[in-house]
């Protein structure tokens, strides 16, 4: 009964690692994203014509 306990507690741990190391990639990767296109976008603010 006890291993069953100890295997179930593995997998939740390795889920839970696995999850946070995706959201840091994926976060990591959005910011890169707004930071490039955020740029770009304040170049291109001079050509406008209101």
């Amino acid at each position: 009964m006890n291993e069953k306990l100890y295997k179930t507690m593995e997998h939740a741990g390795i889920v839970g690692i696995v999850t946070g190391i995706v959201l840091a990639v994926t976060s990591v990767a959005s910011s890169v994203l707004l930071i490039v296109y955020g740029a770009k976008l304040l170049k291109e603010k001079k050509n406008v014509i209101i």
